[in-house]
């Protein structure tokens, strides 16, 4: 395949954009390559600034469930936009988003939606922090939960994409606030949330993890972080930015029966327009402005484009069998490309959960951050770039998730297996 007009516009991009990108991971440094321009998208497949179409596994990092452009989707968009993109002002569109969100997901019985996962993390840990008088965040070692400040310690995603530790500019009076322990790892879990003089408000965490790469919780450990929460009166959110209304559509919560506090949700809320959400029990809920003294506000914050489309996405979700077919769908591929691995001789660890996998170049188990650490990333970027020129779209980063779409044909999946194969057998 050829890059010339995508070469193109990222040199002209890096004249204005920082990195000639909006956000870090998209310029494609660890995977040694400039990025591709994609200009449009249809169902399963992608196209670039130069007419090369992909299979997409990327779905706009998650939201693209449904696959891109969906019809009732783009219907949607249109009825709503012909009465105006913003008014800063209440719709009835909100209520009843907000109504189908609070139904689906067990543990919330308000919502506030928000404009972006990052926005809607960090709003739900200062509503914790307001609730309990507390100020201690416990969040867990590769977790990703967007760039706010008391975040970027230890975290997924870009930042060890990149092998930016944390980043500068966030004062350290700041980060003293927050603790990173190891996922999946009780002993030091129960120990952390144990000790008093830690004045714990939350614990923050990713029900499955996918920003380290996909790595699931282990057999009991969410139990054990749910029960250890109540008995002590620290409050448990749940980042479901990914895994919320993909792994089932109550999320990580109905998929693993484990109902956290505050849950967070991200843009598969708005059928992949920038929207986010946060909601949880009445009780926390009603602390935030105006209602109580939390304050949290935002000009476009329940917007009638996202509203509509969220509406019109999460309708389709309700279908009686998708997520079964989904799981079906995912579960093959992910048996047929581990059979791809094997024969292969490429040492390939392949982790999912649900529509959501990671291949992790190690031949260790990866179950946390450390283990994740291990990948080879020298030779996922050749991957990277091999399956690109055979049509083939991937995270640019060994430690992001690939997700499947109910958009993906047999057809598209078999594509997929053949370029892997011919992949691992050109990276021996």
């Amino acid at each position: 395949m050829e890059y010339i007009v995508s070469q193109k516009l990222f040199t002209e991009a890096r004249k204005y954009i920082p990195g000639g990108v909006n956000s870090p991971v998209r310029a494609c440094k660890s995977v040694g390559c400039d990025p591709v321009f994609i200009t449009k998208a249809k169902g399963a497949s992608v196209f670039d600034a130069d007419g090369n179409e992909y299979v997409d596994f990327v779905c706009s990092w998650g939201p693209m469930i449904m696959g891109h452009a969906h019809p009732d989707i783009i219907e949607a968009l249109h009825g709503a936009v012909v009465n105006g993109t913003s008014f800063g002002a209440p719709t009835p569109t909100e209520i009843e988003l907000a109504a189908m969100v609070v139904e689906a997901v067990p543990s919330i019985e308000k919502v506030r939606f928000v404009s972006s996962g990052t926005e809607a993390t960090m709003s739900a840990v200062r509503l914790a922090r307001g609730y309990t008088g507390r100020n201690v965040v416990v969040k867990f070692d590769g977790c990703y939960h967007g760039h706010a400040d008391s975040f970027l310690v230890k975290a997924g995603s870009g930042v060890i994409t990149l092998g930016i530790p944390g980043s500068p500019g966030i004062p350290d009076d700041i980060v003293k606030n927050t603790i990173s322990i190891p996922y999946n790892n009780l002993e030091i879990l129960e120990k952390t949330l144990r000790d008093e003089e830690l004045d714990i408000a939350c614990v923050i965490i990713e029900p499955v993890a996918g920003n380290m790469g996909c790595v699931a919780p282990q057999s009991g450990f969410l139990e054990k972080l749910r029960s250890l929460t109540e008995e002590l009166g620290i409050v448990l959110i749940f980042d479901e930015v990914i895994t919320g209304f993909r792994l089932s559509y109550g999320g990580a919560q109905e998929y693993y029966n484990i109902i956290p506090d505050l849950t967070c949700l991200g843009k598969i809320i708005g059928g992949g327009l920038p929207v986010g959400a946060y909601g949880g029990k009445a009780e926390i809920m009603d602390n935030i402005a105006p209602d109580g003294p939390v304050y949290q506000a935002g000009t476009l914050s329940g917007n009638p484009l996202a509203m509509a489309a969220g509406i019109a996405a999460l309708k389709l979700l309700q279908r009686a069998g998708f997520y079964d077919e989904l799981e079906a769908k995912a579960r093959g591929f992910a048996e047929r490309l581990q059979n791809v691995a094997g024969a292969s001789g490429v040492p390939v660890q392949l982790n999912r959960v649900g529509s959501l996998m990671t291949s992790f170049f190690t031949g260790e188990q990866v179950t946390d951050f450390d283990s994740a650490m291990k990948a080879d990333t020298d030779t996922y970027a050749k991957h990277y770039r091999q399956m690109l020129s055979k049509g083939i779209y991937l995270a640019p980063s060994q430690f992001e998730v690939a997700f499947i779409s109910a958009a993906q044909s047999e057809n598209d999946l078999e594509k997929a297996l053949k370029m892997t194969e011919w992949s691992f057998k050109n990276l021996l």
